[in-house]
């Protein structure tokens, strides 16, 4: 992508997915606004894309939370003095068990992460992006939106519909703003997303389901890296997208469709 004068907001770039997208994005010449809340995991991102003749602007922020969010943002464009792009990717898996298990506490913050904090991303961004028009990716997942056999993970697929569904609204409403809203929905990666899940009792709710050769058919049970949709976060961000908004795409080989 030729993303010369280009400006990117890219959430969770501390590391998995967000990581490989603000490389991706700065390996095409657009400056990155990387955020993260752990500052050792930003300033490698920052590290990492320095080296490799690119620019980042480190920024710290727990994504569910408006006064941190409003700061980083702020932060961004007096540094940058534009935004063009805005990549929602900041999520956890959370605690995965059954509904009448999953604590209130356990259910509201996966939501927050995951659904508040795109809201407060998109929130915060949009009225920049006003300015010129631009591309917006939100991050969801084929949990919610073509599988559903995750036990117990219904905060998850509950925050990963409503991002979707979300990135649709917005495709409408922001279009004559010349903004673009569209959505990843990525398979089963290699990230450190399990750091961010918990388990209890899934027994109780497991459907047994054996695949003899992997649930991925085009890898043969090989998960993503997260650089394979860090391309495709890149190209819906791109003027070679300018056509395209508000459509989910699946990054999964194959793995919605077989399970």
């Amino acid at each position: 992508m030729d993303g010369t004068d280009k400006v990117a907001l890219v959430t969770g770039a501390g590391s998995g997915v967000g990581e490989a997208t603000a490389l991706r994005l700065a390996s095409g010449g657009v400056t990155v606004g990387a955020l993260d809340m752990l500052p050792e995991r930003v300033a490698a991102t920052e590290a990492a894309i320095a080296a490799a003749g690119g620019t980042a602007i480190p920024l710290i922020a727990d994504v569910s939370d408006e006064g941190q969010m409003r700061a980083a943002v702020a932060a961004l464009m007096e540094r940058a003095g534009r935004l063009d792009i805005v990549i929602a990717n900041a999520g956890i898996n959370g605690m995965w068990a059954p509904i009448d298990d999953i604590t209130p506490a356990e259910w509201d913050k996966t939501i927050a992460v995951n659904l508040r904090g795109t809201y407060l991303t998109l929130h915060l961004t949009v009225p920049h992006l006003k300015r010129q028009g631009g591309a917006i990716v939100i991050v969801s997942s084929i949990n919610g939106t073509r599988t559903f056999t995750t036990a117990g993970a219904g905060a998850y697929t509950a925050a990963k519909a409503a991002q979707a569904a979300l990135s649709n609204q917005m495709a409408l409403e922001l279009a004559r703003y010349g903004i673009r809203v569209n959505a990843v929905c990525p398979g089963t990666t290699r990230t450190n997303m399990s750091q961010n899940t918990w388990r209890r009792n899934l027994e109780a709710v497991r459907i047994p389901v054996e695949w003899p050769e992997g649930q991925i058919p085009l890898t043969k049970g090989q998960p993503a890296s997260p650089a394979e949709i860090a391309d495709a976060i890149a190209f819906l961000a791109s003027d070679d997208a300018r056509h395209v908004t508000g459509t989910w795409l699946y990054i999964d080989g194959g793995q919605s469709l077989l399970r």
